[in-house]
């Protein structure tokens, strides 16, 4: 789940600190603030253990990118990160649970997935997704990993039809290669959506599709986030070289 929300309101001159969690107590307000965000702006449901807390099996197999406000100690941006390693000792790619990797198992050994991205309400100006991305890029450097792929999501308060118009309006440019091609299962029902022509795309399916991410397939509609999501799949030898080093200046 990528949370679709990145634009508006972030509180201006923060310092902001990057790193990885480092204890459970740090993971916890990662899962907080994914709570916050998907439960409580979003109205997903959520079946986590504690209450006011997004937890799940995956957790305790990935690594939780961190964006800090150091002015008020707050935890205001996440990313959790599943090394090709940790997929294998889970057993899985989150986004098994939503797509059929089939067409991507010569590629586990290379493919990190990224998922539960989210930023805080007020901090959504492009300084925290920037430094998140910075983080990714850091991370894939230095731990020489190929592939990344993830899941964009996009509401579907108005019953899926934006959705629809999102897949026609990037799927003729941004689809991937056949070979690299994911199946939903529980596709979204594009036949009985009404694609209407001005398609809005989320910024960060705009962020990833700038970067050099590939479509992958076509979107599976979540029932409990309420969304419907594209499948991403970004190669590191294709990310665009201007956003690169954009990104890695924020680093």
């Amino acid at each position: 789940m990528l949370q679709e929300g990145l634009a508006l309101g972030e509180r201006p001159r923060k310092n902001f600190h990057l790193g990885m969690a480092a204890h459970a107590d740090e993971v916890r307000e990662a899962q907080r603030l994914r709570w916050k965000v998907f439960a409580e702006e979003m109205g997903a449901r959520l079946d986590g253990p504690e209450p006011g807390v997004d937890a799940d099996l995956y957790d305790p197999y990935c690594e939780h990118l961190l964006v800090r406000d150091t002015d008020s100690g707050e935890v205001v941006g996440t990313y959790r990160i599943l090394s090709p390693a940790n997929a294998k000792r889970v057993g899985s790619y989150y986004a098994e649970q939503e797509f059929d990797l089939t067409r991507l198992q010569h590629l586990r050994g290379r493919m990190v997935e990224l998922g539960r991205s989210c930023v805080h309400a007020d901090y959504r100006g492009g300084a925290v997704i920037g430094l998140l991305w910075a983080g990714l890029a850091e991370y894939m450097i230095r731990n020489r990993h190929d592939y990344l792929i993830g899941c964009a999501s996009i509401g579907m308060r108005d019953g899926g039809h934006n959705a629809a118009a999102v897949w026609h309006a990037v799927k003729d440019r941004h689809l991937g290669p056949v070979e690299w091609r994911v199946f939903p299962r529980c596709p979204l029902p594009l036949a009985s959506l009404d694609s209407a022509p001005a398609a809005m795309l989320p910024p960060l399916v705009k962020g990833y599709l700038r970067v050099g991410a590939h479509i992958a397939g076509e979107p599976a509609w979540d029932p409990d986030f309420n969304t419907a999501d594209l499948p991403i799949l970004l190669p590191i030898r294709d990310i665009n070289r201007a956003y690169a080093r954009h990104f890695m200046k924020q680093g």
